[in-house]
């Protein structure tokens, strides 16, 4: 019985610790753009180069936590006393590290791909931009800022 209550703990415990490892960051096509906030703001420029990049694919932390689980249950299987925690403890966390890696690799191909739009504005700045298209938008166009996304002007 109390062994069962010890893993439940771990089990507890791992998930806590490993939820905080989840990503729950925004894309850079979400935010917009790699400045700062302030390019929220509306100006004009002209488009300076533009260059194609592939987003990664994200982890959630499932594969962390079910790695975690099965780990412990593993880890529980070996030794006795104070030697099956450490074993428990220790198999709960390379199960939850192996697991988040196994995540990552199932959802490498489920990236997108994201534009990086460099614009020299009338002020002499340069802005970086991070856009999910581009749809008719070519170097040397004259564009506007709005909300973190260009357009044609």
């Amino acid at each position: 019985m109390k062994s069962t209550q010890t893993i439940a703990a771990l089990v507890v415990a791992a998930s806590a610790v490993l939820g905080g490892c989840a990503s729950t960051s925004s894309t850079p096509a979400n935010n917009g753009s790699y400045d700062n906030p302030a390019s929220s703001s509306a100006g004009y420029g002209t488009i300076e180069s533009i260059q194609v990049t592939r987003s990664e694919g994200q982890t959630n932390g499932t594969g962390a936590v079910v790695g975690g689980i099965v780990g412990a249950l593993v880890g529980n299987q070996v030794g006795s006393g104070s030697g099956r925690t450490a074993a428990t403890v220790a198999g709960a966390v390379g199960g939850a590290v192996v697991g988040n890696k196994v995540e990552a690799n199932r959802n490498a191909g489920s990236g997108q791909d994201l534009y990086q739009i460099h614009v020299r504005l009338e002020n002499g700045e340069t802005r970086t931009i991070v856009q999910d298209s581009v749809y008719d938008l070519r170097v040397g166009n004259r564009v506007r800022l709005v909300d973190g996304r260009v357009y044609r002007y």
